[in-house]
């Protein structure tokens, strides 16, 4: 027969389990959800690419290699603007809204005549699957590129 100590041990004990029991699926629940969150996260940042690349896939065509708009311009577009004079254009001020807002919606329609520059907010996104927040981020890298293109 058990001594008293023995059963206050053998108490502890099997109240520890009970306890691991009942706090372990809220635990591993956790564990799921925070890998989960970690997976969904890498997978975002990897559709998000750089500034340059996205610049060489999608504006290096007109603005040609060196951002200086010396790429072949098709028709009925006019040549495209050299983007390494977009600071000094606006009075020394790298013009960071007004370039998201050109990336996003193009350059707005001429009453006649095409638009001079396409949006590339919906082929930034093209065939991608991406939030808003991916689309943004994404713009926000071309635009961060630009930036530090520009010529002093």
């Amino acid at each position: 027969m058990p001594s008293q100590a023995g059963k206050t041990i053998l108490r502890v004990i099997l109240l520890c389990v009970l306890f691991a029991l009942i706090v372990s699926p809220f635990i591993f629940q956790s564990a799921v959800a925070q890998s989960a969150k970690e997976k969904k996260a890498a997978a975002a940042a990897s559709n998000v690419q750089s500034g340059a690349d996205l610049y060489k896939a999608h504006c290096a065509v007109c603005h040609g290699d060196n951002l200086r708009g010396t790429g072949p311009t098709p028709s009925p577009y006019r040549p495209p603007p050299d983007l390494t004079l977009m600071a000094r254009r606006h009075g020394g001020n790298f013009p960071t809204a007004y370039i998201k807002k050109i990336l996003k919606f193009g350059v707005p329609m001429p009453e006649h005549g095409p638009a001079e520059m396409p949006a590339w907010g919906s082929d930034l996104t093209a065939g991608a699957n991406l939030s808003e927040a991916e689309v943004k981020l994404r713009i926000a890298n071309l635009t961060n590129f630009i930036k530090s293109s520009q010529i002093k």
